[in-house]
């Protein structure tokens, strides 16, 4: 199999690749938000920690199999940067904490989903030219 399954994409996976797209950019915009305007810990330097989620943008664009994988995994960080955040003493960044894990956990849902519909379009497709061609399995 290889990374582009068919060349139109299921409704499943359409639908995972902007819930997707979208998460990963309100996780950056969060990030953001945060290091440098709403609860800033020092110079913003902490911005840095949404450079792999603007890496990943791109494939997630491109729809790239792998990009989802590897952002499904590298996700939890963000998850659990925001429970060690979660008792920190201001009230804003208990909200803050807060929507970065619901942020994070969807993200995951999302690039799971994706891989998940990916693989299955992948296995009809195998499937439907296995008996197009009268072969047997």
């Amino acid at each position: 199999m290889t990374d582009s399954f068919s060349s139109v994409p299921t409704p499943a996976v359409q639908r995972s690749r902007w819930s997707s797209l979208a998460l990963c950019v309100l996780l950056v915009l969060l990030g953001l938000a945060w290091e440098l305007a709403l609860a800033r810990t020092g110079s913003g330097s902490l911005a840095v920690k949404v450079v792999p989620l603007v890496l990943a943008l791109p494939g997630l664009w491109r729809m790239r199999l792998y990009t989802y994988r590897w952002l499904s995994l590298a996700v939890w960080l963000y998850a659990a940067e925001g429970a060690v955040r979660l008792y920190g003493p201001v009230r804003l960044e208990l909200w803050l904490a807060g929507l970065e894990i619901v942020l994070a956990v969807l993200l995951f849902t999302t690039c799971a989903w994706h891989v998940r519909a990916r693989l299955a379009a992948g296995r009809q497709a195998d499937h439907s030219a296995t008996l197009s061609t009268g072969a047997t399995a």
